[in-house]
Order: structure tokens, then C-alpha cells, then sequence
């Protein structure tokens, strides 16, 4: 594994996990009449908190893409997944909470979970497969569930809503990465007009900003216990489907090493779970009846 792709993973995660704290402090003050609407990010642009949190994730999503450009979506993605480490790591100085039996059991947990995956499946670079059936049946699969999981949850958005919402946003961010990584690629052998003339850049883009008013909307009417670790268990397990499916990405595929990389992704799904739901994650929920203004702080 490069150091050079160790270093810019993490450094994403932990400009994703600080960011997703920033925006779901602002977030949970909006409208609950703007749900699920481009409304939202309008009347969150007026609050330097948020605006902040949404900085940071940017420049995540930057290092994120240049650590895709360098390794593979498979090695690149469990990486990703620390950030929840990070959003603790400032939930507790907000909330001054100890991580306790819980929050320790979660936090060896998934890196465990990452370092066995990455060990036990050494994630290696490949041809990507040429079949456009494959590309659109795996992206079509999980864009697809992201829209019936947002559909469920317009339908219960202050019980299981949020939650439903955030893997949503995951599986689509997961799906992003992935064609991060396939725009990378072509403006490495083309230039700026090879990438241009692709639709994945603009896929990015409508991927990041659908998948951006999921997650401002999860963190409208939740506290961070039921979105964040949806989000953050979802996405990585989309873009290794995407990596392995049709980016090429190689896997150890021996049945001693399949078993660590199963088990490795459990722990890290279960280490996430613990974190997410932690006394010292936010739980600043919405009022069901809020209906006020956003106000700059």
C-alpha cells in the first residue's frame, strides 16, 4: 500500500468526518418544510457554520479523488470510512463525553475491520471491464435503491427516514467515487477535452449535489446517532461493488482470504454502528413542528 494514498485517505476522512459534524449542527435548525427540496442548501448557504462544514467535505472530496487517482477504489474506500473516527472525535469535545467500553469497542473495531480487509485482500489494480452491460447494471442497481430508499423515506422522514436517507446518499456517493476515479483516468490519457467529452464528470456532479440534499436532509431531521453511520457504512461498501464490478479492481479471492475480507467489513459496518449511536455523537434533534427560519451563528 502507497504512504503517499494512506496519507490522503485519511487526510480526506478527516476533513469528511470534521465537515459532516459542521453541517449537521447547522443542518438541524432548517425548515422542515424545506425536506428533500434544493430549498434546503439555499437557506443553509446563509450559515457560516455550515458553509465551513460543506468546505471541509470539499476539500475531502479533493483529496479523496486525487487518492483514487493513485490506488485502487477498493483500498481507497475502507479508508474513507475512518472519518467517523474524526466526527467523534469533535462530537466528544462538543458534548465532553468519555469514549467508554462503547465508544473504544467501536473505535478498534473499524480500524481493525480496515486494516484486515486491506491485508486480507491486498487490493490491486486491473484491466476495467470493457462491457458497458456490467457498468450500467451495477450503477443502475444502486441508483436505483437510493431512489426507492428515498421514496420509503418521504413517507416516514422523522422514524426510520433519516436513516433510509443516509445510505441513499451513500450508495450514490459510493457510485461518485467510483467515477471520480473513471474522469481521473480519462484526463490522465486525453487531457481536459478527453474528460469533458465523457458523461462521467457530469454524472459526478449530479451525483454529488442529489447526494448532498439526501444528507442535509437526513441531518435536518436527525441527530448524528441515526444518519452518520448509515452514511458513512453504505458508501464504502457501494464503491468496493463498483471497484470489484467493473473497475477492475482485484481482490484475494482464496477462501481463508475471503473469509477475513467478510469479516473485516462486518467489523467495520459493527464498529461503526457503536460509534454512530455513542452518547457523545449529537443528538440535537429536530422538533417535528419547526417551521422558523434558519439564523447565521
Amino acid at each position: 500500500m502507497s504512504v503517499l494514498v494512506l496519507v490522503l485517505a485519511v487526510s480526506a476522512a478527516c476533513c469528511l468526518g470534521i465537515g459532516f459534524v459542521l453541517q449537521q449542527n447547522a443542518a438541524q435548525r432548517a425548515p422542515l418544510n424545506d425536506f428533500l427540496s434544493p430549498r434546503l442548501l439555499l437557506d443553509l448557504m446563509r450559515v457560516p457554520r455550515w458553509l465551513g462544514g460543506i468546505g471541509l467535505m470539499v476539500a475531502g472530496m479533493v483529496l479523496g479523488a486525487i487518492a483514487l487517482g493513485q490506488g485502487e477504489i477498493s483500498l481507497v474506500e475502507p479508508l474513507l470510512a475512518t472519518n467517523l473516527l474524526f466526527a467523534m472525535a469533535l462530537s466528544r469535545h462538543q458534548t465532553k463525553q468519555s469514549l467508554g467500553r462503547q465508544g473504544w469497542a467501536g473505535l478498534l473495531l473499524l480500524a481493525g475491520g480496515v486494516t484486515a480487509f486491506i491485508m486480507a485482500g491486498e487490493p490491486r489494480g486491473g484491466s476495467a471491464v470493457i462491457d458497458p452491460f456490467r457498468h450500467w447494471l451495477i450503477i443502475g442497481a444502486m441508483i436505483g435503491l437510493a431512489l426507492l430508499l428515498t421514496t420509503y423515506a418521504k413517507r416516514s422522514r422523522l422514524s426510520s427516514g433519516p436513516a433510509l436517507l443516509a445510505v441513499a446518499a451513500g450508495l450514490l456517493y459510493g457510485v461518485q467515487d467510483a467515477l471520480t476515479r473513471v474522469s481521473g483516468q480519462r484526463f490522465s490519457e486525453g487531457g481536459l477535452m478527453e474528460l469533458l467529452t465523457g458523461w462521467q464528470p457530469y454524472a459526478v456532479l449530479a451525483l454529488g449535489v442529489t447526494g448532498l440534499v439526501l444528507v442535509q436532509s437526513a441531518f435536518e431531521t436527525a441527530s448524528l446517532r441515526m444518519s452518520l453511520p448509515a452514511l458513512t457504512a453504505a458508501q464504502p461498501l457501494a464503491g468496493i461493488i463498483c471497484g470489484v464490478g467493473f473497475l477492475g479492481d482485484r481482490l484475494r479471492t482464496d477462501t481463508g482470504a475471503l473469509a477475513w475480507e467478510a469479516a473485516g467489513l462486518a467489523a467495520v459496518v459493527v464498529g461503526i454502528v457503536l460509534l454512530g449511536l455513542h452518547p457523545a455523537m449529537p443528538c440535537g434533534a429536530a422538533e417535528p413542528t419547526r417551521a422558523r427560519r434558519l439564523q447565521p451563528n
